[in-house]
């Protein structure tokens, strides 16, 4: 099975974002899996002009916001699927450049550096640290962020596991591996990998919601 294929499969099952969020703006930057929850862009801690990489786009929305706040914008994504909806919506977007690719092969082949790489339930999520991690540093200005975010892992469920993405009623779903780590592994696996300042956290999902939090990681090259 083809990982274009099974993301082009679970690009069916997304929702459009929707048109504004609840302030009414129509761009906007969201780590969580609930609207109108927890931090914004600055995470990332861009400067003026920077440039992003953004892991696993999907649809584009937040890659998108960062261009419209002047960031040189990068979305890379596996599924052409989720392309071709980043492109009907935020194709026209000054700052922003979209690419298919596997995202070891993409950064392995960039002839440039970035302020900041990040990954929403994304990249970071779904492939092997011991080979993203170092890849990611190589391609960090001095100084740069790989921040990313995900579900926190089920108790004693840790390392790569099984994500099930369903299709048709008479189909079994596809498979795709998935990293789970806590926050200290996940600041060790960094540490190893050449980042000296990580931050990671769980996000409580928002109040009066019994659901799982988001676990949010930033760490400096």
């Amino acid at each position: 099975m083809s990982d274009a294929l099974a993301w082009n499969t679970y690009a069916r099952t997304r929702p459009e974002r929707r048109p504004v969020n609840a302030a009414g703006q129509p761009t906007w930057f969201n780590w969580t899996q609930y609207p109108d929850h927890g931090p914004g862009a600055e995470l990332l801690g861009l400067p003026a002009g920077g440039t992003a990489l953004d892991l696993g786009c999907g649809k584009g929305g937040n890659v998108a916001h960062l261009a419209t706040l002047g960031v040189r914008a990068t979305g890379v994504d596996i599924s052409p699927a989720q392309l071709d909806a980043a492109r009907v919506r935020w194709g026209g977007t000054p700052g922003l450049s979209l690419a298919r690719a596997e995202a070891h092969d993409f950064l392995r082949g960039a002839g440039e550096k970035w302020d900041a790489i990040y990954s929403v339930y994304g990249v970071v999520w779904f492939t092997d640290p011991a080979v993203t991690l170092p890849l990611v540093r190589e391609r960090l200005r001095p100084g740069g962020v790989l921040a990313f975010s995900q579900r926190p892992p089920t108790p004693g469920c840790y390392g790569c596991q099984a994500s099930y993405i369903p299709r048709g009623d008479d189909e079994d779903p596809l498979v795709v591996k998935r990293w789970d780590h806590e926050p200290e592994t996940w600041r060790k696996l960094l540490h190893e990998s050449g980042y000296p300042d990580v931050s990671a956290r769980v996000l409580p999902a928002p109040p009066g919601r019994r659901k799982v939090g988001t676990l949010i990681i930033t760490a400096r090259a």
